[in-house]
Formats: C-alpha cells, structure tokens, sequence
C-alpha cells in the first residue's frame, strides 16, 4: 500500500468518527426526548425480550447490548456474502464506538432532561435529533470508510435496486420498527417521526456533504 493510500485511508476514518459523533448526539437527543426509540433498536429491544423465552443458559448471557452487536455483526455476515464491497473498516467503528459515544452525550446532556417537560419541547428535541443524526450519517458514508450496519441495508438495497436512498431507508425503518413492535419492542410517537424524517434529511444532505468530503479529501492528501 503506497504512503498517499494510507493517508486517504486514515483520513477518512478520521472524517468518518467525526459524522459517527455528530450522528450519535443526534441519537442521544431523541433518545433524551423519551417519545421512542429509533427504529433499529425497537427491533434490538424485541429480538432481546424474545430471547427471555430461551433456555437460561442461553437467555443468562444475552443483554440488550449483546444482542445488538449479534444482530450487526449477522447484517455484516450476510453483505460480506452479498457483496463484501460496502463492508470496511469503518463498519466495525461505527458498531463498537456509538454505545461509549452516547453514554458521553448522555452524561453531559442528560441532566438537563430531568424533570417535567412538556410533549412538544420532547418533539422538537425528537426531531432537532433526527436532523442532526442524519447529517452526521450521511458524513459517515460519504467518507467512504464504511457505516453502521443498518445504514448498510439501505445503502445495499439502493444501489442493487437503483432506487432513491432517502426513501429506502424510510422503508427499512419501517421494517425495523414493525419487526421490532411485532417481537415486542416499544414503538412511541418518536420512532415514528424518526422513521419518515431520517431518510429524507438524509437524502438532502448527501449531496453538501459528498462535495465537501471530496474537496477535503483530494486536498490533504495533496498536503
């Protein structure tokens, strides 16, 4: 691998931790607003109280975090048969980084969410949440170094069925939180409002960024 490759490489794992940290106070917010959790998760939250029913040996050693690498690292499983190509690097940061990066969020925001507050300021931080998230998302996979597992179905299936991606990941969203209330899980006001405006946020930033990172990138490896 040539020295100029590395630098590209490294740079944009680099830009890519930056649009995961941006994605992950969007995440943290909307979590804070507590009207619903985020549609991948609902599923995460099923698929964990499922797995209550199983025998103790197993159900003893499975937490609501363990089940949501397991579930990410079988999405990965499954594209590295499909197409290893949108698997990288980058793809195992955003699984095993966004957990500490929210509890860091959570410790600095979370005390000014105690108390009484009302439904609508809950729904304005609910969706000043999911525009924040997708800006930082679409960061994330414009830095080409990889992206979370479940922006990686959206990505696959945009591309393979050369459909829009900002309405594909509406209808993964979808899937994930009907999946997920059908195994159990919560599905509050929030997950809704965060299934139709992710995609679409998404969509109309991905441009901005994508020209941005371009710019960036071709300009530091010159340096």
């Amino acid at each position: 691998m040539g020295k100029s490759k590395a630098k590209e490489i490294l740079l944009r794992v680099v830009i890519l931790l930056f649009g995961l940290t941006i994605a992950h106070l969007g995440v943290t917010l909307f979590l804070l607003a507590d009207i619903g959790s985020d549609p991948f998760n609902v599923l995460i939250q099923g698929l964990f109280r499922q797995s209550n029913k199983l025998p103790a040996v197993i159900s003893g050693i499975l937490t609501h975090g363990r089940v949501h690498i397991v579930i990410c690292l079988l999405i990965i499983v499954v594209l590295l048969i499909v197409d290893r190509t949108y698997v990288r690097i980058g793809t195992i940061l955003c699984m095993i980084c966004g957990g500490p990066i929210i509890d860091f969020f959570n410790m600095i925001l979370g005390p000014l969410f105690e108390g009484e507050i009302s439904l609508l300021i809950k729904i304005i931080v609910n969706i000043l949440g999911c525009v924040i998230l997708a800006f930082g998302m679409t960061i994330v996979i414009k830095s080409e170094a990889g992206t979370g597992p479940n922006d990686l179905v959206a990505i696959v299936i945009s591309d393979k069925l050369k459909f829009k991606f900002s309405w594909v990941r509406v209808v993964v969203d979808l899937f994930f939180a009907l999946s997920g209330f059908i195994l159990g899980g919560t599905v509050g006001l929030g997950t809704i409002i965060c299934a139709f405006v992710v995609g679409p946020v998404a969509g109309a930033f991905m441009p901005f960024n994508e020209k941005r990172i371009k710019a960036l990138v071709a300009r530091l490896i010159k340096t």
